[in-house]
């Protein structure tokens, strides 16, 4: 059984960190971007070192009392807000936002979870290095939230996962205890690999305070096309197409759909657009080359060839990085331009890449029978991860269709998993997923869950409700 937090054990905590860490939690604490939750007004501690939160973590542990871990708050899924429940102890690692180190000729950098995305990337460009994750958020997502939620983005094709670019973390485990794993290590082989365990648990298993993460080297060379393909089928045939050609220099291949161009010229018009007039389906494609490769001519190249082949029938090539960043600025600008718009139910997906083409057909004929729609549908075609958007009818608001919700997330949900899919491919279960991931999970996989779960954080302390249920 948890406990709220009283003025007794509000009172206790002060003697673990000093006074100037306790703060009021205002409504930046307790939303999350899509407005699906309100969390409550716990007590907010926003610590600076790691010994903090673990003294923290150890008194909220022995008093039993529930921890939201709080980040840059862009998680999706609700999973940095608590809405019922005992009144829990926001504990936000915002101001841990160090840089550690540098180790430029290992192609390591070491940073605390509190550091913004953006700043990572930068410091890392400092080196000389590139740190690729690319986020629409990167601007205040914390690598911290980045590991907890296992984040993609749009460069998954080539450098992976977060997971995939993570060697070490340092993690305030559940009864306070500390975690040293900043290993820099690429081949490990020690027993089990906590490292795995802790990414993507959304703050249910502990606390990362810091990570070890991969760089890459800078490509000499960066290119940029916007390619017209005549349906998502031509897509993935041209994926396949253009790693035949360019190989691993593909950096990202992003479906886009008329209907995101549509929605950015109505409430986004200074964003410029790369076509005139909008073909029902494009992809950008992007690529980072070294040596002495040009990426515009092995871009032009490649699109001459796919016009042949029947894959492309119109593209346009950035001509400079002024380009190429414009091109970018469409791609980046469609989540805003979704939520000004807003979604009656918003879909994070995934699908076997030769499953995309029936998965949206299919989907848009399930979304038809409920009723008349926009469907905007979007996303990384190299990994096979689709936002799938269902908006008002022009005339009407999503308030208009609030009771349709569940049957539409239900349908596209329901598709998902006949095809193989899943139904959460980078935002993270959260608390908005929890009963899909009961309902289409393997039985034997939530067991193991639950069991890992009450052996590691057995007061069920760490962020209650989050990914699993919690328990009465």
């Amino acid at each position: 059984m948890l406990n709220a937090v009283t003025p007794e054990f509000a009172e206790s905590l002060h003697k673990a960190v000093p006074p100037d860490r306790f703060d009021e939690a205002g409504p930046s604490y307790l939303e999350e971007p899509r407005g699906r939750y309100a969390g409550q007004a716990g007590l907010l501690v926003k610590t600076r070192s790691t010994n903090e939160v673990a003294a923290l973590v150890k008194a909220a542990n022995t008093a039993r009392v529930p921890i939201v871990p709080y980040g840059g708050g862009t998680g999706l899924v609700g999973g940095q807000v608590a809405p019922d429940g005992p009144t829990p102890l926001i504990l936000s690692l915002e101001h841990m936002r160090a840089l550690r180190a540098v180790y430029p000729e290992e192609n390591v950098v070491i940073a605390e979870a509190g550091m913004i995305l953006a700043d990572l990337q930068v410091a890392a460009q400092e080196a000389n290095r590139l740190f690729p994750m690319s986020l629409a958020s990167e601007g205040s997502a914390r690598l911290g939230g980045i590991l907890a939620t296992n984040a993609g983005g749009v460069n998954v094709l080539r450098y992976g996962n977060t997971r995939d670019l993570c060697l070490g973390l340092e993690v305030v485990l559940p009864d306070g205890s500390i975690w040293n794993g900043l290993s820099r290590l690429r081949k490990n082989n020690t027993g089990y690999d906590l490292r795995h365990l802790m990414i993507g648990a959304e703050g249910t298993l502990g606390i990362i305070t810091a990570a070890a993460m991969r760089l890459m080297p800078q490509p000499t060379g960066r290119g940029a096309a916007f390619l017209q393909v005549p349906s998502p089928d031509a897509a993935v045939a041209l994926l396949a197409f253009a790693s035949e050609r360019l190989g691993a220099s593909i950096s990202a291949l992003e479906l886009i759909h008329a209907q995101s161009y549509a929605f950015l010229a109505e409430t986004l018009p200074d964003i410029r657009l790369p076509f005139d007039t909008a073909p029902e389906w494009s992809v950008l494609i992007d690529i980072g080359t070294n040596g002495t490769t040009d990426p515009q001519e092995a871009l032009l190249d490649l699109a001459e060839a796919a016009a042949e082949a029947g894959l492309i029938t119109d593209g346009v090539v950035a001509q400079s990085q002024a380009q190429r960043a414009q091109f970018w600025s469409v791609r980046e600008h469609i989540p805003e331009a979704n939520r000004r718009i807003g979604a009656v139910s918003s879909h994070d997906i995934s699908v076997p890449l030769g499953e995309i083409s029936k998965f949206i057909t299919k989907g848009k004929a399930a979304i038809a029978e409920i009723g008349p729609f926009r469907v905007n549908c979007f996303g990384h075609v190299g990994d096979g991860n689709l936002h799938f958007n269902v908006f008002p009818d022009a005339s009407k608001s999503r308030a208009d269709y609030e009771g349709d919700r569940p049957a539409i997330k239900g349908a596209v949900h329901d598709l998902v998993h006949a095809l193989g899919g899943s139904v959460s491919a980078e935002h993270g279960v959260g608390r908005l997923k929890v009963e899909d991931l009961e309902k289409y999970s393997d039985p034997a996989k939530l067991a193991t869950m639950r069991a890992v779960k009450a052996a590691i954080d057995p007061n069920g302390i760490m962020n209650p409700g989050a990914v699993l249920r919690a328990s009465s």
